[in-house]
């Protein structure tokens, strides 16, 4: 064998040259996938900058010049943004996620993560709460096989997720799970057991306490039993997330109990879909924003959330007096069968200044309660119809025809309620201290959850902030929008490894286009997905590239700081 003594300079200079580069090689980096050339906004509120970011795995490993770096995948996002994934703090999806596993109408804004549980969560559930769901599960077949949250988790993970979802324990199905829907105080007994209840749900995972105060169950808790729940949460390190218990004319001493509760269990409280619902009312969120600002200044750790429409949702029985749905809905029934119980709540729907959420009139009536849909196929007609139309095609007075589908379809039936001011929105979606939750399960332009109608913020709540408000109204800077989008949500559930773009945190990343995203869902036509969105990483694996829903389904389910793993 030859020395390198012998060998002539040319072949010197080749090994030479073939040494240096198996050097160079070994010690360039390598990374599963690079975004080259973005324009990082990175979650913190900072100006953006032009950099690379490297992802390994299912984590951030490096950003900024990534040239001279090896990827196997490399994505150009040239004149694009690229951004933490976007966070739905209130995303509902929880049972739609096991219809339907693409997420479709979420993913395509750039969300990530949902955060779901309003009040009534999926868990716990008794078998008279999972036999209330059954006409749903039937009719998409799903098999309701949890009792608890941790038994759900198993459910989630087995029929996988495009996303990540994380979920609050609901003080109402807590109730209903100890008491049921009846109108009356815990007795301590029964307190002790909602107390456990809640313990276990924060073991299993549960990001903290929610709150529907609005609606049955949760309108018969005092704020004495939810201080109580909310202090259990706040042992395990959670929070208290609510809808509040006015939205409407007595918002302002709502907003007080929401600064009670959170003061009193020492609890960081966000208000969900922040607004000053009916027209009495509009003109009132700057208040409203002024004592949010005013009760942190007293140390009291309270936020909002909003979505950027006029148009709420609901389930159709939320037009109705509280008392017709006390019970339950085989109770509803009974009631609405009787013409005298019937009379009396058609009364009570069309009488200004009730003492309960009037949704019907506070809508305009009739003409403003739009029907999305039901889950009877008899009644699939009159989706997207409100019912001042479905009335006249049923030749009938619109409160019993709402109270006919109603009776007919389990309480199962979804409306678009017209209750807003465009003010009032705007001032609420820029504030500093909102961050965005689209209040809507996951639906798509096909498949199983394609088949009704829906509320245009299932499909564009995020991409209507950055079109309509930043860059039409320029309410905001577009890093201050993604801030709140991004790791403003994640602050207020709690969750630490999400919503900033830095080396070590979760690979969730959104790449749109600044000057084309926009939502295309409307109120006639909602199930359109948004566009701009180019590329969309869950934990470091594309779930929408190029533009195209893929087939990854790398979504995890996201614990609370209170989980404990089963031994």
């Amino acid at each position: 064998m030859p020395t390198l003594g012998r060998l002539s300079s040319a072949a010197l200079g080749l090994l030479a040259t073939l040494l240096a580069t198996a050097t160079a090689n070994c010690q360039r980096p390598h990374y599963d996938v690079i975004i080259a050339h973005a324009r990082i906004v990175d979650g913190t509120g900072a100006p953006w900058f032009v950099g690379d970011i490297g992802v390994d795995s299912d984590r951030v490993a490096a950003i900024g010049d990534l040239h001279d770096a090896d990827a196997t995948q490399r994505v150009d996002a040239t004149g694009l943004v690229a951004s933490p994934g976007f966070i739905d703090v209130q995303g509902q999806s929880e049972f739609n996620i096991l219809v339907d596993n693409r997420a479709a109408s979420k993913i395509t804004q750039g969300v990530t993560t949902e955060i779901t549980g309003e009040g009534s969560s999926i868990a716990p559930a008794n078998d008279g709460m999972l036999k209330d769901r059954q006409d749903e599960a039937t009719k998409y077949g799903v098999t309701l096989d949890w009792h608890t949250l941790a038994e759900y988790f198993k459910h989630f993970e087995r029929t996988k997720s495009a996303i990540n979802l994380g979920t609050f324990v609901g003080a109402g199905s807590v109730r209903n799970y100890v008491i049921g829907q009846i109108n009356r105080p815990a007795t301590p007994p029964e307190l002790d057991q909602m107390r456990q209840v809640v313990a276990q749900a924060m073991e299993d995972g549960a990001w903290g306490l929610s709150s529907a105060l609005q609606y049955i169950p949760d309108q018969y808790a005092s704020t004495d039993e939810l201080v109580e729940l909310a202090k259990v949460a706040r042992r395990y390190g959670g929070v208290y997330f609510t809808h509040q218990r006015s939205e409407g004319d007595r918002i302002f001493s709502s907003l007080d109990e929401v600064f009670a509760i959170s003061q009193r269990a020492d609890i960081s409280a966000t208000i969900w879909h922040l607004k000053t619902a009916y027209r009495e009312n509009f003109g009132k969120m700057p208040e409203v924003l002024r004592r949010i600002a005013g009760a942190r200044s007293r140390g009291i750790d309270v936020a909002a959330s909003v979505y950027p429409y006029t148009r709420a949702s609901n389930d159709l029985p939320a037009c109705f007096p509280p008392w017709v749905l006390e019970g339950g809905m085989d109770k509803m029934a009974e009631r609405l069968k009787d013409p005298a119980l019937r009379a009396k709540a058609k009364t009570e729907m069309d009488t200004p200044n009730s003492p309960w959420e009037n949704e019907w009139l506070g809508s305009g009536g009739a003409a403003g309660v739009q029907l999305i849909e039901v889950v009877n196929p008899a009644y699939a007609k009159y989706e997207g119809m409100t019912f001042a139309e479905i009335g006249r095609a049923m030749g009938k007075d619109p409160r019993d025809a709402a109270m006919d589908i109603a009776v007919a379809d389990h309480g199962e039936s979804s409306v678009v309620i017209d209750i807003m001011g465009d003010s009032d929105v705007r001032a609420a979606v820029s504030d500093p201290l909102v961050t965005y939750g689209s209040d809507s399960p996951e639906r798509g332009e096909d498949g199983p959850l394609s088949k009704t109608k829906a509320h245009p913020r299932a499909f564009g709540t995020f991409p209507r902030v950055l079109a309509k408000y930043v860059r039409e109204e320029h309410t905001m800077r577009l890093e201050e929008a993604v801030r709140k989008m991004t790791s403003l949500a994640a602050s207020r559930v709690g969750i630490m490894d999400r919503g900033i773009l830095r080396p070590g945190m979760m690979a969730d990343i959104a790449v749109f286009d600044p000057a084309t995203i926009h939502d295309v869902a409307t109120f006639t036509n909602p199930l359109q997905y948004s566009v701009g969105v180019k590329d969309v990483f869950v934990n470091g694996r594309p779930v929408v590239f190029d533009g195209k829903i893929t087939n990854d389904r790398p979504g995890r389910v996201l614990r609370g700081p209170g989980y404990k793993a089963p031994r």
